[in-house]
């Protein structure tokens, strides 16, 4: 599969809450680390990784960031759905089944992660067979509330919940998966991954370094923190031109 075939898509229906009560006053994709909105960071690391065909999903009150999106990129085939689901899981389905054949990269807006470590990960998953869907996993825990897993020596995740990794929000989706429709048993994202494991679904995991899932000013402050240290590749930046 070439770069170009990969279709992406970015999850960023979320409300924010917990943002907005630490002051931030603008809608959560437009929450800025380091002066770069998340939205825009994650849209970067996809460009990093040569994929230029995006389904981001943003919420009703969203509007004019789903507005704002293809003017700032304006070279991107950009498909923006504005819905306000109940869950991440059906924010997930929304995108997952937009039309195109194939495997789908999605990430978490909140998901941030260095574009060298983003590029790695995208090029590890891709180099395992279609049928399969990869999970990126870190120890980087930075998260309230984290997706432990468990993985095999070949890398097949066995179990979700417990583990020294945890979840990072950025997944390769199996074609097959995408056209799985979750239903009432699965209320959120997590319990629909979980299902697929224990239906013998095969996931698999790759490590990336650092991923720090921004929910919180501390989070914003310790994203900014890790991008200070950050040196960009240079083959990483060319991809992204």
């Amino acid at each position: 599969m070439t770069a170009s075939a990969l279709r992406g898509g970015i999850i960023a229906a979320g409300e924010g809450s917990r943002l907005r009560a630490d002051g931030f006053t603008v809608p959560k994709p437009m929450v800025p680390v380091a002066g770069v909105p998340l939205i825009e960071a994650v849209i970067g690391n996809f460009r990093a990784a040569g994929i230029t065909s995006l389904v981001v999903i943003v919420n009703e009150d969203e509007r004019a960031c789903a507005e704002w999106l293809p003017a700032r990129f304006p070279s991107l085939d950009l498909t923006c759905i504005v819905k306000t689901t109940p869950s991440s899981l059906r924010s997930f389905a929304e995108v997952v089944s937009a039309p195109g054949a194939g495997p789908m990269l999605v990430s978490t807006v909140d998901a941030w992660c260095p574009p060298a470590d983003f590029v790695r990960f995208v090029d590890a998953a891709r180099r395992h067979p279609a049928s399969r869907s990869v999970l990126g996993l870190t120890p980087f825990v930075a998260d309230e509330k984290p997706l432990r897993a468990t993985l095999d020596a070949g890398g097949r995740i066995t179990a979700l919940g417990a583990g020294a990794l945890v979840t990072a929000g950025l997944y390769l989706v199996s074609e097959r998966v995408r056209a799985l429709a979750p239903d009432a048993r699965h209320d959120r994202l997590r319990d629909f991954l979980a299902w697929l494991v224990a239906e013998g679904e095969p996931l698999y995991g790759e490590v990336i370094p650092r991923v720090i899932d921004v929910d919180r000013a501390e989070d914003v402050a310790l994203a900014e923190a890790l991008s200070l240290t950050i040196t960009r590749e240079p083959s990483v930046a060319k991809k992204g031109l």
